[in-house]
């Protein structure tokens, strides 16, 4: 038995001799030439609001999102537009391409400059990439290619980080902007190592219930713009519809002379969302009584239940509560306490929140009525929809402009009592 010490160092990585050593170059800021950026518009006004006005050259795109949501139909149709001017390399590494035409003639995808190739590896993509130059490409997905060199399967944590690196090498230094799709794991985030998404440009995430037909696309990270725009999608048996006016979406099937709902504004990045919020208060039929809330924090329902027994008086501590928002929408920001705190009472008296009536605010844990953002956008918005009259927090009447009041009927409550008084 002889011991033969090997040496694992790659040549190129190897140490390198004073005499051979080089320095490195740097420039300054204001001597590199900008030209500034291209983007290309993808036909939905939606997926360009959430990039940021569209794909930018050389970028590279993260798109995410759970099974069957719509990933590869969205990217199929955005081939279609694009396909009219541009050279568009679609890369499956799960389906073939019998299957692929089949789902492009359901969408109506039919453009003589969408080429399909079927391939994981790496090195054969980027070498047809760098021979024949298309203008945008889509890899679906960075879980199924792999670098031949590494050892380890297909979905690994090397393989796809060494992947990722070596496409976006390419990307950029032929300035092609490129689409991966990425799987998610069973808690809903990327599956993979998180170097992932630092490395790619930008991070879209595709949100929604299956048994709802709305698709939100959400940018977790975006490089070239705003990480606060949604885009709202409606899926349909040719593809994913783009939805321009959410809240009327959101307020279509509302009931009549219906107590327990209100109406409620959240802001999404720059635009204001209507949506409908339901409460329902029954007495338990156990003894802990029962709390559920459906796109609505379940922290933040327990507070506002604690907030209405102590400083309103209404005895929720032997009912059962249940909170939904309709349509799948998720509520996140602090300024739709009221219209659900507005929703809950007017279930436990039964009494009907005036269908014109929207109203907004943060609830504080004395009681009070706390200003929010954006004021003045969410009041347009709802006079858009016609609605006429909105309670606002008292702090917020303050910098609203004067012509406000011609449109709707604007009343700044501070406390809960003045709000139950107005809408109740």
């Amino acid at each position: 038995m002889e011991e033969h010490i090997v040496n694992n160092t790659p040549a190129s990585i190897a140490k390198v001799t004073s005499s051979t050593k080089r320095i490195g170059v740097a420039q300054q800021i204001s001597d590199i030439q900008s030209d500034g950026e291209h983007r290309y518009k993808t036909g939905l006004s939606e997926f360009d609001r959430v990039l940021g006005g569209g794909i930018v050259k050389g970028s590279l795109i993260l798109l995410s999102g759970d099974p069957g949501i719509g990933k590869s139909t969205i990217l199929l149709q955005i081939s279609e537009y694009l396909g009219q001017t541009l050279k568009i390399l679609y890369v499956s590494g799960e389906e073939s391409s019998h299957q692929i035409k089949l789902r492009a003639d359901r969408l109506g995808v039919n453009s003589n400059n969408i080429y399909i190739m079927t391939e994981t590896d790496v090195e054969i993509i980027c070498d047809y990439m760098e021979e024949e130059k298309p203008e945008l490409v889509i890899i679906d997905s960075i879980q199924t290619v792999m670098l031949s060199e590494l050892s380890s399967s297909s979905g690994s944590l090397t393989q796809v980080r060494e992947s990722t690196n070596f496409i976006m090498r390419y990307a950029k230094e032929l300035n092609i902007p490129v689409i991966l799709v990425g799987h998610v794991n069973k808690d809903g985030n990327i599956a993979g190592p998180k170097v992932l998404e630092h490395v790619v440009d930008a991070v879209l995430y595709i949100e929604g219930e299956k048994n709802f037909s709305y698709r939100i696309l959400r940018a977790v990270k975006n490089r070239f713009g705003s990480t606060n725009e949604i885009g709202v999608f409606e899926m349909l048996d040719t593809g994913l519809k783009q939805v321009e006016n959410p809240s009327m979406m959101m307020l279509s099937g509302r009931p009549k002379n219906s107590s327990g709902s209100c109406v409620a504004c959240t802001m999404e990045g720059t635009r204001p969302i209507l949506a409908e919020v339901q409460g329902l208060s029954t007495i338990t039929n156990f003894g802990i009584p029962r709390r559920m809330s459906n796109g609505f924090d379940y922290n933040r329902l327990n507070m506002i239940l604690a907030v209405l027994e102590k400083r309103a008086g209404f005895e929720f501590s032997n009912m059962d509560v249940y909170v939904n928002v309709v349509g799948g929408l998720k509520l996140l920001e602090p300024a739709t306490d009221l219209s659900v705190a507005l929703a809950l009472v007017s279930s436990i008296r039964d009494v009907v929140v005036p269908e014109d009536i929207l109203a907004f605010g943060e609830i504080g844990l004395a009681g009070e009525i706390r200003s929010v953002s954006h004021c003045e956008q969410r009041i347009k918005e709802a006079a858009r929809l016609g609605f006429r009259k909105v309670i606002i927090p008292e702090d917020n009447l303050k910098g609203l402009s004067k012509n406000l009041d011609e449109k709707i009927e604007i009343i700044g409550v501070k406390y809960l009592s003045q709000a139950f008084e107005v809408a109740l």
